[in-house]
């Protein structure tokens, strides 16, 4: 691509399309990462292209959704700048360690926005890295949709995720049970490092190595704790803080990740990799979708402790920086992780009591909201719609509310509201502000994926997209969408995708 002009710093900005990209990941040392070119792809075509997202990067929307963008957004053609790398990393995969890394996505670098804040920009599906494991490294159509339509209902749901910029397809297939459309996805991220970034760099790098890569992460994410007195400890404590907030916050969404290994976990505190991921609709703590997890390890009421799991891995490989005394080390990021459970729990409750138009705190909170809950179990209620229905006084003809139990937790309910001084008006915009009225439900998302795939027909999708794009709206035409699918003896199941 020609006529480029010099951007801040080491970033090169292209007049024609805006990318203005850095290379900071490829600063560190090479052990982290592999330079590797995306594959080149048959005859790229934009199917989904996020223009909202587009232009907040500072991107040229008009020029990248025609041909130039499909070129670029298949892996074809490298932006100006650009320095593509596969990252190394390591995980717990349902709780066995390996070695792994990016083993289908190629980082093209780091876009720097008009107000110079720095996000990846990764095309994911690009093929064959040295982290590729056999594979072939490249994805199908229906799971790059699948991660598109979920990481921009979190994202509007006000989730940290990740994000979905476009989705081209190849014009290629590719092999798994079946041929399939083959498809390459653009995400964009805060940045890709992961605990199971930290988990490698503690097994395979040098400690001056592990120290690099925990200088790197708190410049880019946590700059406040550089001048603390342990900044490698204080970091550990960011990350257990935003990882604390961010399983709250699936949890009050009924969002289930379905695939929590470490290397799925962010030093950010984003949702990233929408692999097994759905939403709850049955309110049942036990509630697995992934076909995958056999035992459950993910299921919805285990995220928080696993959460947990994952944090204590990151301390672990954090443990040489934190302090050169071995037993004090342990001792240091011990006392850190203990707090996790309650962090968590502290903002859990704080969205529950939202979700239920409380303002204050009581000591008797946490026991209404849990009973409240194991009457939606024993109902089988709808989490999302129950919540809803609270907001609305109704409807009439909800089942839940009928029942003794219910009626007997309603009067303690609207008694805890009386002891608190703000209006029924205020009560219900609070809640209408913490209770979506509609989510990404899994029937739903199937009909537009199985509709753009099967079909090439991309409406159903974008008027999902649409209708997704304000929950909280609370609109007579977000009715049909908040319906539940009909009963069936068949479990919902997802699949990675893979």
């Amino acid at each position: 691509m020609t006529n480029i002009e010099k951007g801040k710093g080491d970033s090169m900005k292209e007049r024609t399309t805006g990318w203005n990209i850095d290379n900071s990941y490829s600063r560190l040392p090479n052990t982290f990462y592999q330079k590797q070119n995306p594959t080149p792809v048959e005859s790229p075509k934009i199917v989904c292209f996020n223009h909202t997202l587009v232009e907040s990067l500072g991107l040229d929307a008009k020029m990248l959704s025609t041909n130039t963008g499909a070129q670029i957004f298949g892996g074809n053609q490298i932006p100006n700048g650009s320095e593509p790398l596969a990252q190394a990393y390591a995980g717990h995969q349902f709780g066995h360690f390996t070695m792994l890394g990016d083993g289908r996505a190629v980082l093209l670098g780091e876009q720097l926005t008009p107000d110079q804040k720095r996000f990846d920009v990764q095309l994911k599906g690009a093929g064959r890295t040295p982290y590729s494991r056999g594979g072939d490294g490249r994805a199908a159509l229906g799971p790059m949709l699948r991660e598109y339509i979920i990481s921009e209902a979190m994202y509007y749901l006000g989730i940290p995720t990740t994000r979905s910029l476009a989705v081209v397809t190849t014009g290629e297939t590719i092999s798994r049970e079946t041929e399939l459309t083959g498809a390459v996805l653009t995400r964009i991220a805060s940045s890709h490092l992961r605990v199971g970034t930290f988990q490698y760099a503690y097994q395979w790098a040098s400690t001056e190595e592990l120290q690099e890569l925990a200088d790197y992460a708190i410049n880019r994410h946590y700059p406040e704790v550089v001048t603390a007195e342990n900044k490698y400890l204080s970091f550990l404590r960011e990350v257990i803080e935003k990882q604390a907030s961010l399983i709250a916050q699936w949890q009050l969404v009924g969002f289930i990740h379905g695939v929590m290994n470490t290397d799925n976990m962010t030093i950010s505190g984003e949702t990233i990799d929408y692999g097994p991921c759905a939403f709850m609709n049955e309110y049942d703590p036990k509630t697995v979708f992934s076909s995958i997890d056999v035992h459950g390890r993910y299921a919805y009421a285990n995220q928080p402790p696993i959460g947990g799991w994952n944090l204590v891995r990151l301390a672990e490989s954090l443990l040489p920086l934190i302090h050169d005394d071995d037993d004090l080390a342990v001792d240091l990021a011990q006392a850190e992780i203990s707090r996790y459970m309650d962090v968590f729990e502290t903002y859990w409750l704080q969205g529950m009591r939202a979700k239920l138009g409380i303002f204050n705190e009581e000591s008797e909170d946490k026991q209404l909201v849990e009973n409240l809950l194991e009457i939606m179990q024993k109902n089988k209620a709808d989490f999302t719609n129950t919540f809803r229905a609270l907001t609305f006084h109704g409807p009439d003809d909800f089942v839940l509310f009928e029942t003794v139990e219910f009626k007997q937790w309603n009067n303690q309910w609207q008694k805890r509201l009386k002891r608190q001084p703000q209006s029924d008006e205020a009560v219900r915009k609070l809640m209408k502000q913490c209770n979506p009225a509609v989510i990404p439900r899994n029937h739903l998302v199937e009909e537009a994926i199985e509709a753009a795939v099967d079909r090439d027909d991309y409406r159903v999708m974008e008027r999902l997209l649409e209708i997704l794009s304000k929950p909280y709206a609370h609109t007579a035409d977000q009715n049909d969408f908040a319906k539940l699918p009909p009963k069936t003896n068949v479990p919902y199941r997802t699949f990675c995708g893979t």
